[in-house]
């Protein structure tokens, strides 16, 4: 006879089972899974924003260097003594203000000089034209010899050509004393000396004595993507493109206009090579500084535009949340043109009439229902 153990009723139910595995499963949800989504009839808290249109500028940012209008190596055209500055360094000189002398006694010598020769050729030739005109009748009369008339006219052409000689050396010698004062060729900022009184400088030296920047008008230059050379060509025969530029630290941007537009694009970068002229009044722009430009292309009529929190990224594309009158989401594919500060322009998408979600995202799907978050402001 076969003995069989009857096991009790409690050890075959399965409720000890599920409980031991409820909180695990439990467990396990909480570690593996995204937050749920609030349900419909519970109000996600969110801050909104308006959708409107607008007219907004089309524009380009690029990072410009400022260069100065005009650089101006100062050079010495005569050599000598080195006698006297009448400038500090780093300060502004106006055009015609001198600048250096170097000793022009020397050259006031050979001034001197020429014009002592060119005196005594012109009282020379005077004689010698007398003389031609006596011969003349002399030689009528057969007075004198055909070859003593010949003799003295060749002589008094001669001394003709010296004077004019002596007064282009005297021209010479009184632009060479010239030289001695050096003035300012433009109107600009001097910079460091290279030279200081009591030094010999040689005429034409490579180095020069000063350089000076002209800082007004000041250029900018920068460059573009040459996907927008057409619209700068096409913008830029009708009207004059203004440009932004805004030096690092500074409360407000400058605005200049574009002067420049380089021939060719460059095929290594593919960028256009664009200078802007500045009027630089304040001096806020100095040469050698890297600055934030804006160059404005063109202006968009009645664009939408929405804050630029609100648009949000999935694998179809971009998109936002609009609230509808019943308090209720809807999520509507967008595409974004540009950029303009916190705000972002749409090409399609809205109608400019919408509220649409700028936080609080995360927590939607369509037909959520969205109050207020209280404490926070709702984008205008």
């Amino acid at each position: 006879m076969i003995n069989r153990k009857i096991l009790p009723v409690s050890l075959l139910s399965p409720r000890p089972v599920l409980l031991l595995l409820t909180p695990i499963l439990l467990l396990l949800a909480a570690c593996g899974g995204a937050p749920p989504a609030a349900p419909q009839n519970q109000a996600v808290p969110v801050t909104l924003g308006k959708a409107e249109r607008r007219t907004v500028p089309v524009q380009v940012k690029a990072i410009g260097h400022v260069e100065p209008y005009s650089t101006v190596t100062v050079k010495s055209l005569v050599g000598g003594e080195l006698q006297k500055i009448y400038f500090k360094e780093g300060q502004t000189v106006r055009k015609g203000e001198p600048l250096f002398l170097i000793d022009s006694k020397p050259y006031q010598n050979v001034l001197d000089q020429a014009r002592a020769q060119w005196e005594r050729d012109k009282a020379l030739s005077a004689v010698a034209a007398e003389d031609v005109a006596r011969y003349s009748e002399l030689v009528k009369k057969d007075y004198v010899t055909q070859e003593q008339y010949n003799q003295t006219l060749a002589n008094a052409k001669a001394l003709e050509s010296s004077v004019k000689a002596d007064e282009a050396a005297v021209q010479n010698a009184a632009l060479n004393l010239g030289y001695c004062a050096i003035a300012s060729p433009i109107d600009g900022r001097t910079g460091a000396l290279i030279v200081h009184e009591g030094n010999l400088v040689k005429a034409n030296a490579d180095t020069g004595l000063v350089v000076i920047l002209q800082i007004k008008p000041i250029f900018v230059s920068f460059t573009i993507p040459e996907q927008y050379l057409t619209q700068v060509r096409e913008n830029g025969t009708l009207r004059s493109l203004p440009v932004d530029a805004l030096v690092p630290g500074a409360a407000a941007p400058v605005t200049g206009s574009l002067n420049f537009v380089d021939n060719a694009v460059d095929n290594t970068t593919g960028t256009i090579f664009l200078k802007g002229l500045f009027a630089n009044d304040t001096e806020v722009l100095w040469p050698g500084q890297y600055v934030n430009t804006v160059l404005t292309l063109s202006r968009m009529e009645n664009a939408v535009v929405i804050p630029s929190e609100a648009i949000q990224a999935s694998q179809q594309g971009t998109f936002v949340y609009i609230v509808k009158s019943d308090s209720t989401v809807e999520l509507k594919m967008v595409k974004r043109a540009f950029s303009l500060g916190g705000t972002s322009v749409l090409s399609e998408g809205l109608n400019g009439d919408e509220t649409v979600v700028t936080d609080g995202q995360l927590r939607l799907v369509p037909g959520s229902k969205v109050e207020v978050a209280q404490g926070l402001q709702t984008n205008k």
